[in-house]
């Protein structure tokens, strides 16, 4: 008997899915483990892994296309099975929803035309003319004279406005819809800046000491093993946190969420947007555990192989645009976590060592704060023993 395959709820917000890829088409076997098709959630794609065996007898949704979860996705069985009844079920309920919207656009179309047929245009003798040599519907004409009467002048800037219309129609623009992913983190960063009230902390670290510690790190590494900026300050973060654990929190309307894990938030861009894989337990982990977690997960983000459990629960954001040569800016909090850390380039400058002024490196942070759990004092406490971390590395080790 032929088993209907629905769109599945892959994660715990998912409403719609769509189809990215079909690893199988019609006519194909199917065995129970495989992965049928990638589907994009509102957090990642993921592999869709079926349950059954059989034929791939119906597919429900094309590549591309999106539809809600528990629609119908695909319909496996035995070879040459029968299954025009289930079809024809499924896409009469859809059939007759279709239908009856039409039907509505048909029947508020009439209730336009009807009003539109019983109100008399004034109009005057000369607008009249323009208008029916021109070919423009006084319908839609607002009259400017007495009494809402239309006049020359009106058809005049009618026709201006539309050939300007008819220009910018012949402009080429092309339009990109939006991605499950990238609606999700829009709703998220809106709710996210207007939920919780921001500020911002600024502070410069030197980093002649940090260069200068990967350096020796990495002299000691093999090359598939070398150690970034980032792992660092990553692991300078957690340790921060382990020192502040009143920074490590998350809000909560009734309460205020104080976390016994450190799990760490590392902000990725991906073509959708920005997609933030979790290093659980930072501060229990190596520089090198760090570092091969990280360059693991940003590879499965951009790929869009990462899970929906490894972007979940981190209590503290990093968001590193130094790469970009960036060197300064603000990041908005990753909801439910109350402060995001924004890591700016190291950059040579002048900087005052024992009353000279010298060249050094350095690097410029940001601390985006919630107000309603963290004051200034507060953040400010952390971000100077994270510079202490910072401007001499080798501390973070013990």
């Amino acid at each position: 008997m032929a088993e209907i395959i629905y769109m599945p709820q892959l994660s715990d917000t998912m409403k719609e899915g769509t189809v990215i890829k079909w690893n199988k088409k019609i006519g194909d076997k199917v065995s129970e483990g495989e992965i049928l098709a990638e589907i994009e959630t509102d957090k990642a794609t993921q592999d869709f892994e079926i349950d059954v065996s059989g034929v791939l007898l119906f597919i429900g949704v094309k590549e591309g296309e999106t539809t809600r979860v528990n629609d119908v996705l695909a319909i496996i069985g035995k070879k040459e099975e029968d299954i025009s009844h289930i079809i024809s079920k499924f896409q009469y309920k859809y059939k007759k929803k279709e239908q009856d919207n039409q039907e509505f656009r048909l029947e508020k179309n009439q209730e336009i035309k009807n009003e539109k047929r019983n109100k008399k245009i004034f109009i005057s003798p000369v607008a009249k003319k323009m208008a029916k040599e021109i070919g423009i519907p006084i319908d839609d004409i607002k009259g400017s004279g007495e009494y809402g009467r239309i006049i020359k002048r009106d058809i005049e800037s009618y026709e201006k406005i539309d050939l300007n219309l008819k220009k910018k129609e012949k402009e080429s623009e092309n339009t990109v819809i939006h991605s499950s992913i990238r609606k999700k983190i829009a709703k998220h960063l809106i709710y996210s800046k207007f939920s919780a009230p921001h500020y911002y902390l600024f502070s410069e670290i030197n980093t002649d000491k940090l260069i200068e510690f990967r350096k020796n790190l990495n002299n000691k590494l093999s090359s598939e093993e070398k150690i970034s900026f980032n792992d660092i300050i990553i692991k300078a973060v957690a340790q921060s946190l382990k020192k502040h654990p009143d920074m490590n929190v998350s809000w909560d309307d009734e309460k205020v969420i104080i976390h016994s894990h450190i799990h760490i938030g590392v902000a990725v861009a991906i073509k959708e947007g920005l997609i933030v894989p979790v290093i659980k337990n930072v501060d229990q982990k190596s520089l090198l555990q760090i570092s091969k977690e990280i360059r693991d997960k940003v590879l499965r983000s951009k790929s869009k192989k990462i899970q929906p459990e490894e972007i979940e629960n981190s209590t503290f954001t990093v968001s590193n645009l130094g790469m970009y040569g960036i060197e300064s800016f603000t990041s908005i909090i990753n909801i439910p976590n109350t402060s995001i850390l924004s890591v700016g380039s190291i950059m040579m400058r002048p900087v005052v060592k024992n009353y000279k002024i010298e060249i050094g490196n350095v690097m410029k942070i940001t601390l985006s704060c919630d107000h309603r759990i963290i004051d200034g004092a507060k953040g400010s406490e952390y971000i100077h023993s994270l510079r202490n971390f910072l401007e001499d590395p080798i501390t973070i080790l013990f």
